[in-house]
């Protein structure tokens, strides 16, 4: 097996696309990562609380990055992943509101909702971001499979993985999000 899967997350990870609607589209690392690092920046100097939505896979980089934008990017985060807060909601609205209903009562004009979906067309991330534009906050869109999938129609920056795979999808959207949050640290210092 030669490095066939390095090659391809590779080809993947150039052929990644910002979007928003002000500026249109551009490659990630073509004017696209200044993009998500001045969003992210705003809502620093804002002191936005910034929450992190995803399931599976996506729920682990969205548990991950609200760590990580607290501790090493000195930001407001919010884990909406407590177990009885999830269930709860899950038990009491169904699954697809785990994050719209507790959202309903956190987000605030201003904050940010980063919504991590590889399809994204799951029902709770699309619910959660439909929530997060009543509230008026902003939304970021990290998504892959589909160039068409509802939750890249949603946002108002969309990142894109143009890829099938799990895996390739999950990969780009961890280390961009990494990547961001190392940019912040390193030009500001560590959170705490």
């Amino acid at each position: 097996m030669k490095h066939l899967y390095i090659e391809e997350l590779i080809e993947k990870l150039y052929g990644t696309t910002i979007q928003t609607k002000a500026e249109g589209e551009c490659s990630v690392y073509q004017g696209g990562l200044q993009v998500l690092l001045d969003v992210f920046s705003k809502h620093k100097e804002n002191q936005s609380i910034l929450f992190f939505i995803g399931n599976g896979g996506s729920s682990a980089i969205a548990s991950h990055m609200t760590a990580d934008f607290m501790k090493n990017g000195g930001m407001n985060t919010y884990s909406l992943y407590d177990n009885a807060v999830t269930t709860c909601m899950g038990n009491d609205y169904g699954y697809e509101y785990i994050f719209s209903k507790p959202m309903e009562f956190l987000v605030r004009e201003g904050d940010l909702v980063v919504a991590i979906s590889s399809s994204g067309n799951s029902p709770n991330i699309i619910n959660g971001i439909v929530t997060a534009r009543k509230k008026k906050a902003e939304v970021i869109t990290f998504t892959g499979f589909s160039e068409d999938n509802r939750a890249k129609q949603l946002g108002d920056v969309n990142l894109y993985v143009p890829c099938t795979k799990y895996g390739i999808v999950e990969s780009i959207h961890n280390l961009i999000l990494q990547q961001i949050v190392d940019l912040i640290m390193e030009r500001d210092g560590a959170g705490f």
